[in-house]
């Protein structure tokens, strides 16, 4: 491929124009389908996988149950999101009001925690309003859990927030910084709390996912399939980039292939795409051990037993539960369960944290099983039709209080060498980790390239 590439109608076009993009996810289609759109026709996409959609695919297991690579809801910040489903999905959707609930000892307090207090027992309810009077409201360090123990106070940081976030981060909350959570933690104030306590009232409506829409058939990744779906010609899959010249331009496959290019837009994770860089500084390539991930172990069960859908998904603080959230998955779209039969059929998918390198133990789905029983979101006697297990090695990249001094030297000199580095983990910012973030910095990338315009969303 190297000398020359050939678009659709045949002419040769210089390698100095063409656009490469590493990987077939959120915000490499969006790259892809906006330079079409803008009728820029030499690019091609590269992805190591065997199908589009990366962190946003979906399977169907042998049962006929789906799956989609994590807990997705489909939310927008952004039109250019808005346009790609309406394009990709039309009316292909199902409408969901977010029902979530946080478990508390054995029973259940609506989402967000800190502002339903009225569901906690009386002496919690106290402890943790005399908290929330107590706070400082401004922490004195820029770490979580300062930022935590200063905004909502003793009773729900060590009631809720910390254990929670322990388990989704699998970290000491003194080493996340306080500046990546914008909408991700609801914030409250002792008059909202004192109100929803007096006049026994829950409060649900925060966030931008109260109300989602999720495809109608094939889970989360059927948006990015259609959307990938006629521009499998210049998309390479089974395409594993193992290193990058930003000197001679070009990358290098696993097979040897080396693969010229103008502009080179990449979502790999950017600590992977340092390590396989032919000649980067000694200061970006130590910058790049300071970016932290976490792995997630999805765990899919279906029962036989009728779907229930008063609940869209529960979180879990508690230590000796392995998951940290569990989604109703045939509620969100009864093809999510075979033949549709939700009658019949309902699916719980559960998400376990872990370090990177480290796997759950191999008895995991049995104590998964046993928590959703336990918890009374299975009933006791359900058999189980399915059991589905997938290692996400990459599931989200920690906002350590070190991440931003990190991408302060490695993002500047990317950009030096015409790298843009986008995505959930080609940004590396958590912040910006949902698929319309993605999508819009896909898009985002494409005007800059091309015309020059400026990034919103990772700007």
């Amino acid at each position: 491929m190297a000398g020359g590439a050939v678009d659709q109608e045949g002419d040769d076009v210089p390698d100095s124009e063409r656009i490469l993009i590493i990987g077939a996810g959120p915000c490499g289609l969006g790259c892809a389908r906006t330079l079409d759109a803008l009728g820029h026709r030499d690019w091609m996409i590269l992805e190591a996988g065997t199908e589009v959609g990366g962190l946003a695919g979906s399977v169907v297991d042998p049962a006929g149950f789906t799956w989609d690579h994590g807990g997705h809801v489909v939310f927008s910040h952004y039109g250019e999101f808005d346009r790609l489903l309406e394009e990709t999905l039309g009316e292909d959707v199902e409408r969901h009001e977010r029902v979530s609930y946080v478990r508390f000892g054995d029973g259940w307090v609506p989402y967000p925690f800190q502002n339903n207090l009225h569901r906690l027992p009386p002496e919690v309810a106290l402890e943790c309003v005399m908290g929330l009077i107590d706070a400082k409201g401004s922490p004195t360090d820029d770490d979580f859990a300062s930022w935590v123990r200063a905004r909502f106070g003793e009773g729900i940081a060590r009631h809720f927030l910390e254990p929670y976030n322990r388990k989704v981060w699998v970290a000491d909350l003194a080493d996340l910084s306080s500046n990546w959570m914008a909408e991700r933690v609801p914030e409250i104030d002792v008059t909202r709390a004192l109100n929803s306590i007096i006049r026994q009232q829950d409060d649900v409506a925060w966030g931008p996912n109260s109300r989602f829409s999720f495809p109608a058939r094939g889970g989360t990744g059927e948006i990015y399939r259609r959307a990938g779906g006629g521009l499998l010609d210049r998309i390479r899959l089974r395409a594993e980039v193992v290193a990058v010249d930003a000197v001679a331009k070009q990358v290098v496959l696993g097979d040897g292939e080396r693969v010229d290019y103008g502009a080179l837009v990449t979502t790999m994770p950017l600590d992977l795409l340092v390590a396989r860089l032919v000649d980067a500084p000694d200061e970006v390539r130590t910058a790049a051990k300071d970016l932290v991930h976490t792995s997630v172990t999805i765990v899919g069960l279906g029962y036989e037993a009728p779907l229930d859908a008063r609940l869209s998904w529960a979180y879990f603080p508690q230590h000796d539960v392995p998951f940290y959230r569990a989604t109703n998955f045939g509620g969100y779209a009864a093809a999510n369960v075979p033949g549709g039969d939700t009658g019949r059929y309902s699916s719980w998918m559960t998400e376990i944290a872990h370090r990177p390198g480290t796997d759950p133990p191999d008895d995991l789905e049995h104590k998964v099983d046993a928590a959703l029983r336990d918890s009374g979101l299975v009933p006791g006697d359900a058999p189980i039709a399915s059991v589905y297990r997938r290692l996400l090695p990459y599931a989200y990249p920690v906002p350590t209080r070190g991440r931003d001094d990190a991408l302060a030297v490695i993002q500047p000199w990317l950009g030096a060498q015409g790298i843009r580095s986008r995505g959930r983990f080609g940004a590396w910012r958590y912040e910006l980790g949902n698929m319309d973030h993605a999508v819009k910095m896909g898009v985002d990338v494409a005007r800059e390239v091309l015309l020059g315009e400026p990034e919103v969303a990772w700007s």
